[in-house]
This record gives C-alpha cells, structure tokens and sequence, in this order.
C-alpha cells in the first residue's frame, strides 16, 4: 500500500501575526521570536517529511492572508540561528540549501535504543532501509530519516558501547 500523505500543516497562530515577519530590534523579544521561527521551521518539516530546505524558496517566509513575507536579509539570519541551534546543515558552502535534522544525532540515537530495547533489537542487526521504512519503525521519530543522520546516531550508540 502507499503510504498516505501528511496531514495539512496546522500554523501556529503566531504566524498570523504580521510583527513576526519582521526580526525585532529589542534583543530579548528577538531570541523569543528566533525560537518560535526554530520550532516553526522544525516542526513544519517533521510533519512533512522533508529533508532539505532551499533557503530563500521556502513557504514559511511568506504568509499570504496577512500579506506579510520575511526579507531576504532576514530569513538569513532566521537560517543561521536554525543552523546554530544544531537542526540544520549546510549543504553547500554557497548557503542556499539546508538538511534539515528533524531529530539531533544525540536525541535519534536515544530514540533508536529505546525502540530497539522496546521491540527486542538490541544486539539484532538492521538495515538503514528497516530503520527508516521498515513496518517495525513505522511511528517512530526516525521514520523517514536521513540515511546519513541514522548512521550518525549508530555511530554515537557504537561509542557509547
């Protein structure tokens, strides 16, 4: 069977407010609105799978019914913070795209040993593939993920013992 696509999207009522589509000046609200564009970017795709962000060609910079869009100035430094907060690389040394990291390698590989522990893997040998699509992931915070992040996470599990 196909698998069923993602739910719509459910903005968070912030992104309604036209004040957010402008980064603030006063620096205790500019690290609160940072924060809320960090979950905003994480959070929309999570839920909608998606592993890489073109960084001026994204949906999020721009919100139609209030007419209200992100600068270009901006966005990249609402980019710089996602990278800085540990969600996000940089795939080219151009800065125009980002991988997305919907988990950090740290917090996958803890989720990794607990599903493994929860459905008797541990010491069981899987591949990536069932890992990241097979029936027994299927829910699992790593459902999806990147290859590259998954061995990531193993490598970390492999190091801890």
């Amino acid at each position: 069977p196909r698998p069923s696509p993602p739910p719509p999207f459910d903005y968070p009522e912030y992104f309604s407010f036209p004040p957010f589509f402008t980064l603030q000046p006063n620096a205790n609200t500019r690290d609160k609105q940072l924060s809320l564009w960090r979950d905003l970017i994480l959070r929309y795709h999570t839920v909608n799978k998606i592993k890489v962000m073109a960084v001026y060609d994204c949906v999020l910079w721009n919100n139609k019914d209030i007419e209200r869009e992100l600068d270009r100035d901006d966005i990249m430094t609402v980019v710089e913070d996602f990278v800085k907060s540990g969600h996000g690389e940089w795939e080219d040394s151009a800065k125009t795209r980002i991988k997305v990291l919907w988990k950090k390698p740290e917090e996958l590989a803890s989720d990794l040993y607990l599903w493994a522990e929860r459905n008797g893997f541990v010491g069981q040998v899987c591949t990536l593939y069932e890992l990241s699509a097979g029936e027994d992931a299927e829910g699992a915070s790593f459902e999806g993920a990147d290859d590259e992040l998954i061995r990531r996470a193993l490598k970390i599990l492999e190091d801890q013992g």
